[in-house]
């Protein structure tokens, strides 16, 4: 769990990617923006891990030297409520992802569990928990201890992934942590985030629900968000006054409830978000 609150980006910065610099370099450049968290995306990954050991444990050996968290957001191509072809193949990602997690030291593999599809909502979460417990049983069987999964809270209607949902998987499987990410509460909410308020009760809830330690030490995702009356639409820059949902009114809930949140900026301009909302929680503190 992490000391303090932390802030990182999803995915290696644009202006990392036009140097062609190396992954190995990611940990330096947050260090020296004074960021401390990142997450490498693995979101077109099939069922075998697509990057080398390697490379995995150099960047683990520079997030160490430099102080910065890792984690690892998973395949996109995950879907644990379908067909039984399409849940053993999402099983073989998750696996894939897991395992780099380790390779790396990263301490959770953010995932999207799947679509509700034409199933009753009860019975796509039960073939979702059911396939969650077996990949937590093959990453026991394959030695991988030191990593999380993380199902997230998701943004649009059609998928599974509303806080009630990823509070009960976190409930009945083990090697489980919360991940929460604002922008898409706010979406599948329709601007759910009008008030302090707002953050305050989801807090509230998941204290009641899994405990002081899993609120203090959620995992967190955070951007500006646009949405349609079937959810999340697309991912917003912090600049973008139109959108929600304020960051200030997070800041204030995690300083009124002395919380110790990895927040990764999902927002189009990555780093330099992360480095904005690092700031206006400093300024709070």
């Amino acid at each position: 769990m992490a000391d303090h609150p932390r802030f990182g980006p999803a995915g290696v910065p644009f202006s990392l990617k036009m140097a062609n610099a190396s992954l190995p370099d990611v940990p330096i450049f947050l260090r020296k923006q004074g960021l401390d968290a990142f997450e490498y995306e693995a979101i077109y990954w099939g069922g075998k891990p697509q990057m080398k050991k390697e490379d995995a444990l150099q960047l683990g050996l520079k997030a160490r030297e430099n102080d910065i968290w890792l984690s690892l957001h998973g395949s996109y191509f995950v879907n644990l409520c379908s067909e039984k072809k399409i849940v053993e193949a999402s099983k073989k990602r998750l696996i894939a992802c897991a395992t780099a997690a380790e390779w790396m030291n990263a301490n959770v593999v953010v995932f999207h569990s799947g679509f509700y599809g034409r199933k009753p909502k009860e019975v796509a979460y039960k073939s979702c928990v059911d396939a969650l417990r077996d990949v937590v049983k093959m990453m026991k069987s394959l030695g991988i201890k030191n990593v999380k999964m993380g199902p997230e809270t998701m943004g649009k209607l059609t998928q599974l992934g509303s806080l009630e949902e990823v509070m009960s998987i976190c409930e009945e499987v083990e090697q489980t942590h919360l991940v929460i990410d604002w922008s898409h509460l706010h979406a599948r909410g329709m601007g759910l985030f009008r008030a302090v308020q707002d953050f305050c009760n989801i807090v509230e809830k998941i204290e009641k629900r899994l405990g002081t330690e899993a609120v203090k030490n959620m995992h967190c995702h955070f951007s500006k968000i646009e949405f349609t009356d079937k959810g999340e639409r697309r991912h917003h820059a912090l600049e973008e006054a139109r959108y929600g949902p304020s960051f200030e009114m997070l800041a204030k809930t995690i300083v009124e409830f002395k919380l110790k949140p990895v927040i990764i900026s999902e927002s189009p301009l990555q780093d330099q978000d992360a480095t904005k909302m690092r700031d206006i929680l400093q300024s709070l503190l």
